[in-house]
């Protein structure tokens, strides 16, 4: 199966991790992405449907947007990748009008150009909920035309979805497969956990996702995988899973020249197949027993 890149750049992009993911996630009739990010998990699975989902409504109007009319979106994001919209200035006009603007189809051109021409391709809002990453000087902006297109077209079996975590938890159903890559966990347990709670993710939060993974495996048979970094806060989180360890070269550095190498996990939860066969085969036995 050819690899497929997203459209948008992202920090901490499941591309490179394509293969281990793909071993480990389970046959089901729809894959549901509770954190769906750039999606690259999506453009690289093959099942018959998909809930995509992230609470970033920016992200997720986007996606809509390109799914019902790419070929518009691409030729009216083109004009926004020109040498002369390639400069500081341009770029905190563009930034301030998309800070501005309430206009979901402007906002999402705007996402795009801001995505490309970012420092690092960060996606990050302030307290005031201003989108608010630098210039990233770069010499020539990649415009993604081919991903976009590959993008709208797989798009066409998947449903965008904007809500909490917990909500789309509740609507899986069984022959579903959940994969999950939250906010990561800090490397240290001295690191504190004040950016992860800005973005909407809190160390309560993480642990109410092991356990929701947890029950919807044990109790309604649908299968969760997790990502996440590898540590002992972690490890401990997810002991109820099948963990698997791995080595993910990461930029730790604001440089860049920071490449090194980070311990990460997936965390399967797989429904226990003995629970299942008795929670089939005790209804029959039930109606016997009824006078």
């Amino acid at each position: 199966m050819k690899k497929n890149r997203a459209f948008l750049k992202w920090a901490g992009g499941k591309y490179s991790l394509i293969e281990p993911i793909r071993a480990l996630l389970p046959d089901g009739n729809k894959l549901i992405e509770p954190f769906v990010g750039a999606g690259s998990v999506f453009l690289n699975t093959d099942y018959p449907a998909y809930v995509l989902n992230d609470v970033n409504p920016d992200l997720i109007e986007l996606f809509k947007i390109v799914k019902r009319r790419p070929q518009t979106f691409i030729t009216d994001a083109m004009e926004y990748f020109s040498a002369r919209n390639n400069s500081a200035s341009a770029y905190y006009a563009m930034r301030t009008q998309f800070n501005r603007t309430s206009d979901p189809y402007e906002r999402s051109l705007l996402f795009l150009y801001l995505n490309r021409h970012g420092y690092n391709g960060l996606c990050r809002y302030n307290s005031s909920g201003l989108f608010n990453v630098p210039f990233g000087q770069y010499k020539r902006p990649y415009f993604p035309h081919e991903e976009i297109e590959v993008f709208a077209e797989k798009a066409q079996r998947a449903t965008f979805t904007c809500m909490s975590f917990d909500k789309v938890f509740r609507r899986a159903r069984r022959g579903d497969v959940i994969y999950c890559d939250p906010p990561y966990a800090p490397l240290t347990a001295t690191s504190n956990f004040t950016s992860y709670a800005t973005g909407g993710f809190s160390l309560d939060q993480q642990s109410d996702l092991a356990r929701r993974a947890a029950d919807a495996a044990n109790k309604r048979g649908i299968p969760v995988l997790i990502s996440n970094h590898d540590t002992e806060l972690t490890q401990l989180l997810y002991h109820r899973a099948q963990i698997q360890t791995l080595q993910v070269a990461r930029f730790i550095s604001p440089k860049g020249d920071g490449r090194q190498r980070v311990g990460e996990l997936l965390a399967l939860y797989q429904p226990a197949q003995d629970a299942v066969s008795n929670v089939i085969d005790m209804t029959p036995k039930l109606k016997k027993m009824a006078p």
